[in-house]
């Protein structure tokens, strides 16, 4: 994402605060979590498996069978590494729900719990788990339903499955002002209390 993209997603941000109480915040992360505790994991539990078709089958002796489970450890943890990167090992819920923790943090890192009306809303989204969430504070979240944030969340994740993430935020975040124009609207000493630029991790 260059520099135009995140201007043309500021500009949407913009746009569609002009017409509400509603503060909005674009969160984009690479990865809500490294998942390196998965990988080592699996390849200690593999390692301890080693020694024993050796006792079963060989005589060697346990110094020797202790020096080839440690080398097949750090042969197995490199690999691990390597191949399992990006949480490849990791099943989906548990990259859900990292993603999920990852927002709530960006929601009160952003100041979105301190706008006047308690109006913040994050529209969080994490690449590598292909993970988008909105979440509103409390002047919001009670009058709109799940399913409208659910229904703003699915073209996005299609968009970005087909390479059009900047597209993608720009419509969400349209849908959103508008949700938000109709349970938030703008009075006449609203002020943008929070920057309407797009923060990369």
């Amino acid at each position: 994402m260059d520099e135009q993209d995140r201007e043309m997603i500021a500009q949407a941000v913009r746009e569609a605060e002009r017409l509400t109480a509603g503060e909005i915040v674009v969160v984009i992360d690479h990865a809500a979590s490294s998942y390196r505790t998965v990988p080592v994991v699996v390849a200690l539990t593999l390692a301890l498996f080693v020694p024993w078709p050796l006792l079963a089958m060989t005589a060697t002796s346990a110094p020797r069978i202790f020096l080839i489970q440690l080398i097949c450890a750090v042969l197995l943890l490199g690999a691990m590494l390597w191949y399992g990167r990006g949480g490849r090992f990791v099943p989906g819920f548990i990259k859900r729900r990292r993603a999920h923790d990852a927002a709530l943090r960006e929601f009160v890192a952003r100041g979105l719990t301190r706008t006047r009306q308690r109006t913040g809303v994050l529209l969080y989204v994490a690449i590598q788990e292909r993970y988008a969430e909105i979440l509103a504070d409390t002047g919001i979240d009670g009058k709109v339903d799940q399913a409208v944030w659910d229904g703003i969340v699915e073209p996005l994740l299609t968009a970005a499955r087909q390479d059009r993430l900047t597209n993608g935020l720009v419509e969400a975040v349209t849908a959103l002002g508008g949700v938000l124009s109709r349970h938030a609207p703008r009075s006449a000493d609203d002020i943008d209390e929070l920057p309407n630029k797009v923060v990369i991790l």
